[in-house]
């Protein structure tokens, strides 16, 4: 697994650059929320976090 819930929104889209894409199909804020975690912005938005990382993970 590359990415986990740790990884910070901003630094997950600067290291893979596909990802920007699922963080935008699950209306998760990349752009003025994307200094926390993938977890902190998955709860923060409603999204599930479970699918967000097999998405992320598919497009790293």
């Amino acid at each position: 697994m590359k990415v986990t819930k740790e990884m910070v929104v901003n630094d997950c889209i600067k290291q893979y650059p596909k990802t920007i894409g699922v963080f935008t199909r699950f209306k998760i804020d990349s752009c003025c929320g994307g200094a926390v975690s993938i977890e902190a912005a998955a709860k923060r938005d409603g999204a599930p976090l479970d699918a967000i990382l097999q998405a992320l993970n598919e497009a790293a």
